[in-house]
């Protein structure tokens, strides 16, 4: 099992954090880009989840797989949005995801006088204690398996 890697956006799609553990594949494009790609494609998949669905989606989309990775979904009642893509091994991570809103973005972001909302996160605690909180993780594995 392993985590590649993880992003924050905001409710207007700007990308607040970004970071990488296991990911194997470099792109061809910017950071910029994919961001924006990233971006489009949780914006679509909601869209179209929420118009197709047979029953009241409460909780929205949480999760979809494709043959090579596991898209991870988490959003606040303030459109902050958590993705996290692992390997197709791990199971859900929505209390992973919420805690790293609650228990993190919370703690080191929010209650930061020193930290601009809707500005990119530049916290060197922020950074550490997410880092430090994915690798204790027991989905986290440094092997990646192809």
């Amino acid at each position: 099992m392993t985590i590649f890697n993880f992003y924050l956006f905001d409710r207007h799609g700007t990308c607040l954090y970004y970071s990488e553990w296991n990911r194997k594949k470099q792109l061809t494009m910017s950071k910029d880009e994919e961001f924006k790609l990233m971006y489009g494609m949780i914006f679509s998949i909601k869209s179209f989840a929420s118009r197709l669905s047979p029953i009241d989606m409460k909780e929205g989309f949480q999760n979809f797989t494709t043959s090579k990775y596991k898209l991870h979904f988490f959003e606040t009642p303030s459109g902050l949005k958590f993705v996290m893509n692992t390997d197709l091994s791990v199971g859900s991570m929505k209390d992973v995801l919420h805690q790293i809103f609650s228990s993190l973005y919370v703690e080191y972001i929010i209650k930061n006088p020193l930290c601009e909302l809707d500005e990119p996160i530049t916290s060197e605690l922020f950074k550490n204690k997410l880092d430090e909180y994915i690798r204790a993780l027991p989905q986290f594995s440094s092997k990646v398996v192809a």
